[in-house]
């Protein structure tokens, strides 16, 4: 069973180049996340565009490729500034499925220097409360890292 933990996290420093595409960069996080995290069926992005998430890299099956804000679990995250981690998606209200096998999900917001969220990082499991609150604390981690390393392709 992969598991991630805070070396791993910090690993992504390493791997992402500042210099590499936007696209690039959030292809080779949400391999090498969908590699370490054990017990999920979907991590990739959204990202912020004219007022809508649009999808970004992801690993796992076809998903949705806008959510406005305040739809979904994404889009709460955006509308309520604030990480949102879910047991089960099938009581969270206005749960958008794009797959219908995932049960629960953690959604982070990728932030701008200035703190704004710019998109999320998504991550679906097939497992109901799958994300504790470590998992939370340490892709939050992962988040900052990956905004850190695309502040400046946005």
């Amino acid at each position: 069973m992969k598991k991630i933990d805070n070396l791993s996290v910090e690993q992504l420093s390493d791997l992402l180049d500042e210099t590499d595409e936007l696209i690039t960069t959030l292809a080779n996080a949400s391999s090498f996340l969908n590699e370490m995290l054990c017990d999920i069926n979907w991590v990739g992005f959204y990202l912020m565009k004219s007022g809508e998430l649009y999808l970004g890299p992801f690993q796992g099956k076809p998903a949705c490729t806008r959510i406005a804000v305040g739809k979904g679990v994404c889009g709460t995250a955006i509308a309520e500034n604030r990480t949102q981690r879910v047991e089960d998606v099938h009581a969270f209200p206005g749960h958008i499925a794009c797959d219908g096998a995932s049960n629960s999900e953690l959604v982070v917001l990728l932030r701008a220097e200035t703190g704004e969220p710019i998109g999320v990082l998504d991550i679906d499991s097939p497992l109901k409360g799958r994300f504790t609150e470590h998992d939370q604390q340490e892709m939050e981690r992962a988040a900052q890292i990956i905004s850190a390393k695309i502040h400046n392709k946005l």
